[in-house]
């Protein structure tokens, strides 16, 4: 049994430097950036943006400098992505390429996907979607279908991937598939494999409209699309293994409680206008909420750091940042009782409008509910 604990942890004095370098870099790119625009937070695409996000360091910043990185820590990371969330800064198109996916390689790819790609991510060039999710396997991640057959030189994918975030705007797709389908446990005879968009037959993306009316998600089908040998990522059939230390870096970022931070600040803007005793119990209570969940993010930071395994942890922020996100909405609307307006409203109705439609898609990205407190009852032993 396992337990979960989150040590205070203070950000290093250091940190204050690479604060204000981003600070500045924001106020010198995106100092008209549009309420409503911010409130897109880090689903914001903007690839243009990307790109200077590169070339000023702010990319690849824990990568080792022969790789295209940086070498800094995960404390300023950490920094630097709160800065980022906070101006609601359009960080989509880099953003999965940065956090996961070249870690990911980084840590089991071969010399040659190292040498190959991941220079390209810390430049802000070459953006990734996540292959996990399929349309008959709900959340039982385990029990996806699509296979990857070997044929000469490589291996044919066939299979249908969903909820593929901004597969129509990127480069490259890491997908999880069966590379041996007679494996006697379902967790068994799976692998990662690189995926190019962008040069491979056989593949076809249809984007889906969420809420919001934005074509984020997508479904993405593979009819014998082929992908050389050196694209598979690690050892062939450990791809399970793999895929839990990557959604160790998808769970534990700031980004899982800082989703709804535009509206937060049009709430307190708002409070200002004509304070109250409701009011100001609402602004308490949710920057009370976000310091705390703060913390304890920044507990996880320390964990990784120190190079420590904060799955567990994470997966606890994930889910009481979500839920804290899901919040805001409701909160607003409460204290204020003014109607959402999408188009003709000022910042705060856009502004809710926009994070009101979002915020029901915030607990399906990084893993479900469900799978989440499932995660954290069997880390503390308790199924």
């Amino acid at each position: 049994m396992h337990s979960f604990r989150f040590e205070p942890a203070d950000l290093p004095p250091e940190t204050a430097a690479i604060r204000q370098e981003v600070r500045d870099f924001l106020d010198k790119n995106l100092s008209d950036y549009p309420a409503v625009m911010r409130a897109r937070s880090w689903a914001g695409y903007d690839a243009e943006f990307s790109a200077k996000v590169g070339q000023a360091g702010f990319l690849g910043m824990t990568y080792p400098k022969e790789y295209g990185g940086h070498g800094r820590t995960a404390f300023e990371r950490y920094v630097m992505l709160e800065e980022m969330l906070a101006a609601g800064a359009p960080v989509s198109a880099h953003w999965i390429a940065d956090r996961q996916s070249g870690p990911l390689i980084l840590e089991f790819g071969t010399e040659d996907l190292k040498q190959r790609i991941v220079p390209a991510i810390a430049k802000g060039e070459a953006f990734f979607c996540i292959g996990m999710s399929e349309p008959d396997s709900g959340s039982d991640l385990a029990s996806i279908r699509t296979k990857a057959t070997r044929t000469d030189g490589g291996w044919l994918i066939n299979g249908t991937k969903v909820w593929t975030s901004g597969a129509h705007l990127v480069h490259y797709m890491i997908a999880l598939v069966r590379t041996n389908p007679e494996a006697e446990k379902k967790h068994e005879g799976m692998s990662q494999i690189l995926i190019d968009l962008r040069n491979t037959d056989g593949i076809t993306i249809r984007p889906i409209k969420n809420m919001a009316g934005e074509e984020h998600f997508n479904e993405c089908v593979f009819q014998d699309a082929f992908v050389p040998d050196a694209n598979i990522i690690g050892t062939e059939g450990q791809g399970w293994a793999q895929v839990m230390a990557e959604l160790a870096f998808e769970r534990s970022g700031p980004e899982r409680y800082m989703s709804s931070y535009q509206l937060i600040l049009e709430l307190l803007n708002e409070v200002s206008k004509n304070p109250g005793p409701a009011s100001a119990m609402a602004a308490g209570r949710l920057v009370a909420h976000l310091s705390t969940l703060r913390n304890m993010s920044i507990s996880v930071a320390a964990k990784l750091q120190s190079g420590q395994d904060p799955a567990l942890d994470g997966s606890v922020v994930k889910e009481l940042g979500t839920l804290f996100e899901q919040s805001v909405p409701v909160i607003a609307h409460q204290t204020f009782d003014r109607e959402p307006s999408p188009e003709h409203g000022d910042d705060f109705a856009q502004t809710l409008a926009y994070v009101t439609q979002a915020a029901p898609s915030f607990s399906l990205r990084g893993g479900t509910r469900e799978i989440l407190r499932g995660i954290i009852a069997r880390g503390l032993g308790l199924r």
